[in-house]
């Protein structure tokens, strides 16, 4: 029988080695190779935020997970800004997707032109090495909800031509392409008829697949489909949120190791952890059961919820364990970061809360152990293979 002084012990030590891993300011070491590294992150939602409400990000702004300095201190330089299309019927099949898409890669290219001494567009794996000699932030995208495609595969070499390499197929509700893992009705059972041939129109043209937020069934379908390897560019794991769809499970991992892809592991709070996943749920279920009552919600209403019952924010260390499953389950290279930053709101961890705090990641994966060759791998290596694939197919398809 262990002695339960040896528990508390045990518990404290835990408990203190949770603290440490989000307060500890990360070491000269963690900087360094932050700051030498390629540090590709593959979903940033700053083009909608400054869609809908104008902020110049290539200076320090009073808002927001994102902006030039913030992520030259944290070595950020090569984002995925997010082409983020809502799931509703108002865009779907009315031509108001491919509108949206295209006003909001025009404000990346005005961002790149604005301030060509800090930022490019990239559009290819070389784009990303030389723009990264020449002291440049990379601005790759990808496409968040395939909407925009429209039914018509000129559509999607017309994105792939402005700049965008990968798409998201689907987001909250399925569309024309795919069902989503939000959305409880299942149209296709999956993909749709056109979106199994997207799949392969994709592959040919180069164009990554990104296989978060569909359904399962839709997912296994692309493993079936593609024959180049997929992202979740912004998923986590269900093993720490169970029953959440939206997040990936150990099956799903092997059979993404058997396509060669990669995971890139979201630090939304609610990605992260249960406890975080269901305190939303509550604060759902008290607005639900208040209209049902005809009670008028205050616009305060999820402010007032918050102030009685605070919000159970993720822990980096909660993070690095995401990460630790994918490369105990399934190995070192099939593991990357997709933060969703701009995209998540003011529920992302402690020690993370914006793109400054990758050091304080790597200081933690050197915590746990992981190498300077295996850290590279997360923060860029397992991505560009994945995208030199891609690239590879194309070129003899």
């Amino acid at each position: 029988m262990i002695k339960l002084s040896s528990i508390v012990v045990a518990i404290s030590l835990a408990l203190s080695s949770q603290v440490n891993a989000d307060t500890t300011t990360p070491s000269d070491k963690a900087i360094k190779l932050t700051q030498e590294t390629i540090l590709i992150d593959t979903h940033i939602d700053v083009p909608y935020r400054i869609h809908k409400s104008w902020a110049d990000v290539t200076k320090a702004t009073d808002d927001g997970d994102f902006d030039y300095p913030r992520a030259v201190k944290g070595g950020l330089n090569a984002p995925f800004m997010s082409i983020y299309i809502p799931a509703n019927l108002e865009f779907e099949g009315k031509g108001k997707s491919y509108q949206l898409a295209n006003q909001l890669i025009d404000s990346m290219e005005a961002i790149a032109q604005r301030a060509p001494d800090k930022f490019a567009i990239a559009s290819s794996t070389s784009d990303i090495k030389t723009q990264f000699k020449q002291g440049k932030m990379s601005l790759a995208m990808g496409m968040e909800n395939g909407s925009p495609i429209e039914g018509d595969m000129k559509n999607l070499q017309h994105f792939f031509d402005r700049g965008v390499r990968y798409i998201t197929l689907a987001h909250s509700q399925s569309n024309h392409i795919s069902d989503s893992s939000y959305d409880i009705r299942r149209k296709w059972k999956g993909l749709s008829p056109f979106g199994k041939k997207l799949v392969t129109e994709m592959n040919n043209i180069g164009m990554l697949i990104d296989v978060s937020h569909i359904s399962d069934d839709a997912f296994y379908q692309v493993m079936e489909l593609s024959k180049t390897p997929v992202i979740a560019s912004h998923s986590s794991l269900r093993k720490y949120t169970p029953g959440f769809e939206r997040n990936m499970d150990d099956d799903m991992l092997l059979a993404l190791k058997k396509n060669g892809g990669v995971i890139q592991i979201n630090f939304g709070s609610s990605f992260v952890t249960a406890s975080s996943r269901n305190w939303y749920d509550q604060l759902n279920s008290k607005k639900d059961s208040a209209k049902k009552q005809g009670t008028k919600l205050s616009k305060d209403f999820d402010a007032a919820y918050r102030a009685k019952n605070p919000f159970p924010f993720a822990s980096l260390g909660q993070v690095l364990d995401h990460i630790d499953h994918v490369v105990e389950l399934i190995g070192i290279d099939y593991v990357g970061i997709g933060s969703d930053y701009d995209g998540v709101g003011d529920s992302l961890p402690t020690g993370l809360k914006d793109v400054s705090s990758y050091p304080n990641l790597v200081q933690g994966l050197m915590d746990r152990g992981y190498s300077n060759t295996d850290i590279k791998k997360i923060l860029s290596g397992n991505m560009l293979r994945v995208w030199q694939q891609a690239e590879a197919y194309a070129k003899k398809h």
